[in-house]
């Protein structure tokens, strides 16, 4: 299974930007997709989860700014990121599950202006 996110940039602070996630390989239904982030010299950390039936998961800091969305009989998932802070600034990596957790490559998001 592969997980190929894209959609990350640069932006000005208070900028939006959508990322999107594509799962492929020998694989039904992922039961959990989404998105971690790691910025320089931190640890890695969730920024949303979406649930095959729907239920969705934020990290605090990006509760009212982000929003997840995905078709999970496609495998897809898509981070969409509003007023974007300079914090903001990571690597974001996707995230799927089902019987173990799978990882994309990542994709770059700087937040600056």
């Amino acid at each position: 299974v592969q997980l190929q996110a894209s959609g990350g940039g640069l932006v000005q602070p208070g900028g939006s930007l959508r990322l999107s996630c594509a799962a492929s390989g020998s694989i039904f239904r992922l039961n959990i997709m989404g998105w971690y982030r790691q910025a320089p010299g931190k640890q890695r950390e969730l920024v949303a989860m979406l649930s095959n039936v729907g239920s969705t998961i934020y990290a605090d800091s990006m509760k009212g700014r982000f929003t997840i969305s995905g078709d999970s009989a496609k495998n897809t998932v898509f981070l969409q990121m509003n007023s974007l802070k300079a914090e903001d600034t990571a690597v974001y990596y996707c995230y799927g599950f089902q019987r173990q957790a799978y990882w994309g490559q990542g994709t770059l998001v700087t937040v600056s202006s």
